[in-house]
């Protein structure tokens, strides 16, 4: 989606509202939406004259605002997904809508908010913004962007929660005693996580594959991602597999997941869950980004109402250590281990290594395009829905 404005003047003068007094400026003629920024692209679409940017030296940038940048140097990041998740090459100079995010990405980048409208980097192709701290050794810098302003209307600086389909609904609070029955749910489908050691340990390809086995049992399955940082690509894989309904964390206003308060993580999860559930679905697959010692991940895991709202996990791993680790860490949370997968299959050595260490805690290891299968996926699915 791009959006032509057709008004290039640049004045500029000074709006008092409620959040503070910024100087108000005209937006750029072209700019370049992106994933996360998808529902204010229709907005500004469909009334672009309702929109203008708020900048200079008293605003302060928070997680989901949408900021209008330039890019400066293209390094690290030489696309962005737009808001179909088609690739869009950068060029210098180019004006881009992005969100602002903290960013917790193990093999690329950890990145946060900054506290003005300082140059920044774009540290997500999907269409995030934030200012990099650490990266991995194998990453090139990241492509540096210049932010011309947040974009805002009528009612103030423009954040992603505003125009997202979907809102939080309260669940059970920490230690009531109904988010041990599953009350947020009553009578939902069967439910199974997909999680994994790290980032590219293969979790969204062996989800997008179980989504497909069980539908091609002719299951109708509902897929979704309620971590992690806002990208197209993994909700087009499920949606590739067959999934009836995607959603993710972005379609609750989200541009990313970290450093999200534990109650907003699950309640998100739970809500996304009860989202996808909404339609006829006989499963929803829900995806949970990064590794079992990410932080939110670690202590969604033993929390009593996510672990009442999932029946069964598959777990995706690089290696055979990795699997047996992992698969021990799921146990002793207490959650129900269906299969280990993911891009350890991919090698025979590895697969036979942690088979034989995994079969005495009684989790098989399935290569990750076997999951089509639908016996092989169905035999995930618990027993008392295998045999009811």
């Amino acid at each position: 989606m791009t959006i032509e404005i057709t008004n290039r003047t640049s004045a500029m003068s000074i709006i008092d509202t409620a959040d503070a007094t910024y100087q108000r400026a005209e937006l750029p003629t072209r700019i370049q939406a992106t994933y996360t920024t998808r529902f204010v692209g229709e907005a500004l679409d469909a009334d672009r004259s309702a929109f203008h940017l708020a900048t200079g030296p008293t605003v302060t940038p928070q997680a989901g605002d949408v900021v209008v940048a330039r890019v400066s140097e293209i390094l690290n990041h030489k696309r962005v997904e737009t808001p179909e998740s088609r690739k869009a090459i950068l060029f210098p100079g180019a004006i881009v809508m992005l969100a602002y995010g903290h960013r917790y990405a193990a093999d690329q980048f950890l990145a946060h908010v900054p506290d003005s409208l300082e140059p920044c980097h774009l540290v997500a192709a999907g269409g995030v913004a934030g200012t990099v701290t650490v990266q991995h050794a194998d990453m090139d810098d990241p492509t540096r962007i210049e932010p011309l302003g947040l974009l805002a209307d009528a009612s103030g600086v423009v954040n992603l929660s505003r125009f997202a389909p979907y809102s939080l609904n309260p669940v059970p609070a920490l230690g009531d005693p109904a988010e041990e029955l599953g009350a947020a749910l009553p009578g939902r489908p069967t439910v199974v996580a997909v999680l994994g050691t790290s980032m590219n340990s293969g979790k969204s390809t062996a989800m997008a594959t179980l989504v497909n086995g069980l539908t091609n049992a002719g299951l109708k399955v509902s897929a979704g991602k309620s971590t992690g940082t806002g990208a197209g690509n993994d909700p087009m894989i499920y949606v590739d597999g067959g999934a009836a309904k995607v959603l993710d964390f972005t379609d609750f206003g989200y541009p990313t997941t970290f450093k999200l308060d534990f109650e907003q993580v699950r309640s998100l999860t739970v809500n996304l869950v009860d989202a996808l559930a909404e339609t006829d679905t006989d499963v929803v697959i829900v995806e949970i980004a990064d590794g079992v010692y990410q932080g939110e991940t670690a202590r969604l895991l033993r929390d009593p109402l996510f672990q009442s709202v999932v029946d069964r996990v598959v777990f995706a791993a690089g290696d055979a250590l990795g699997a047996v680790g992992g698969v021990r860490e799921l146990q002793e949370a207490g959650l129900d281990v269906a299969a280990v997968s993911g891009v350890l299959t991919s090698s025979p050595l590895a697969t036979a290594e942690a088979n034989e260490v995994l079969a005495c805690l009684g989790v098989p290891v399935i290569d990750t395009y076997e999951l089509t299968r639908a016996s092989v996926s169905t035999a995930l699915l618990p027993q008392d829905w295998r045999t009811s």
